[in-house]
């Protein structure tokens, strides 16, 4: 084994849980979701849209969501996501079981959802490099990524099988009582530590976080493969199509099919995280999203399901490896009181990519089907990173210098 685990630390263990209890219901409601969504309009173009309105809320908030993470409590802020996000699923529960349910209502609330989880994600990647020493950071950004990942694939797959017995309102009930869970993590944790630095709530400390990203090769490179890759190569959005009209399957196996990618992250995580250090990690980030576009090109054009859940896994693998990479490259080259706003900046990039390739998607299956739409996004993805490695030699040759 490279180095040794972080596990005998009590914050890290806690932080964990609640990142696992968290994105575990958070997944499950997008399966939920999606699933309802196209029974109650059959329309590849209502999936898309959904992506549109994932995505507002993230952009508008990111401007501020960034300089609150580093201003303010980042466990704090984690609570209050997490509660409203609680809050938000006990709405979509009782809206469902009463039949008062309908896709305007839905657009609403994941919007809300979405403008929640905005100030998520500078909350918590910036909390991880305080929790941990440096030379274990990239063994613990390894770690999160599989608890992420892990989430990705317990959650749709149980999302699947109580939509099946229980319908969506019951993923939507069930969800309540696991955001509490993660709540109840976050009460455990020690206060979280002060920036040394801590920037003042104003424009030109917003600027300061977008300036450092976009005057950094690096950084804005590995941010940009990440966003056209998930934009072009994204099947997340039409997986019902692929389920009900093309594999013909139902709820519990479409469910393994949002989680096939995660069970590949987490057979990859494991291997990242207990082999030796990777040495060119450049080089296996520009491989990894070969990997990726390829794997979702045979994805589209499978008609079998074994062979689809397959192909799925591969891309989530390759993604697994890519998102590790990114994470150490951006974490590591920024200093602690940039990171939230470099983090909010990322996700847009991040979420930007996969939920603006919705609407890309479910607009492109609209007129030339589903599985044309995710083959020529893969497509689309090799040859951009071909382009983006040729132009950014910093990112093809990064090597971390404590690795």
């Amino acid at each position: 084994m490279g180095q040794s685990l972080p596990m005998k630390n009590r914050d890290y263990i806690l932080f964990l849980t609640g990142l696992f209890t968290s994105k575990f219901a958070y997944f499950m409601m997008v399966v939920a979701v999606n699933w309802q969504l196209y029974q109650l309009t059959k329309s590849p173009l209502s999936l898309g849209l959904l992506g549109l309105f994932n995505f507002i809320p993230i952009l508008l908030m990111s401007f501020f969501s960034g300089i609150i993470a580093d201003i303010f409590n980042r466990k704090k802020i984690l609570f209050l996501v997490i509660f409203f996000s609680m809050l938000n699923s006990l709405t979509l529960a009782v809206l469902t079981t009463k039949g008062l349910i309908n896709p305007w209502l839905i657009y609403l609330l994941i919007g809300l959802n979405s403008a929640y989880y905005s100030f998520e994600a500078p909350a918590r990647q910036s909390m991880l490099p305080t929790l941990v020493p440096r030379k274990k950071f990239p063994l613990a950004v390894s770690i999160n990524n599989m608890v992420f990942h892990s989430t990705n694939f317990f959650g749709p797959a149980a999302a699947g099988f109580i939509i099946a017995y229980l319908g969506v309102s019951g993923v939507y009930f069930i969800n309540v009582g696991i955001f509490f869970a993660a709540l109840t993590s976050l009460l455990f944790m020690s206060p979280a530590v002060r920036n040394i630095v801590r920037p003042k709530f104003n424009f030109m400390e917003i600027k300061q976080g977008l300036s450092f990203v976009f005057k950094s090769p690096l950084i804005f490179s590995s941010m940009m493969i990440d966003f056209l890759a998930t934009f072009f190569a994204s099947a997340t959005t039409l997986m019902p199509i692929f389920a009900v009209d093309i594999l013909k399957i139902g709820p519990a196996q479409m469910g393994f099919l949002y989680a096939a990618p995660s069970a590949g992250a987490i057979v990859a995580g494991l291997i990242f995280t207990f082999l030796h250090k990777i040495k060119n990690q450049g080089r296996v980030l520009i491989y990894s999203v070969l990997l990726y576009g390829a794997a979702t090109v045979f994805f589209a054009l499978s008609r079998n399901y074994y062979l689809s859940l397959f192909f799925i896994a591969v891309a989530g693998a390759a993604d697994m490896i890519s998102a590790v990479i990114r994470n150490i490259v951006r974490q590591l080259s920024t200093p602690d009181h940039l990171r939230g706003r470099m983090t909010a900046v990322n996700m847009v990039f991040y979420n930007g990519g996969p939920q603006l390739g919705e609407v890309e998607a479910g607009f492109t299956a609209h007129f030339f089907g589903a599985p044309a739409s995710v083959a020529l996004g893969g497509l689309a993805t090799i040859a951009i990173t071909l382009y983006i490695a040729k132009k950014t030699p910093q990112l093809l040759n990064y090597k971390d210098k404590d690795n």
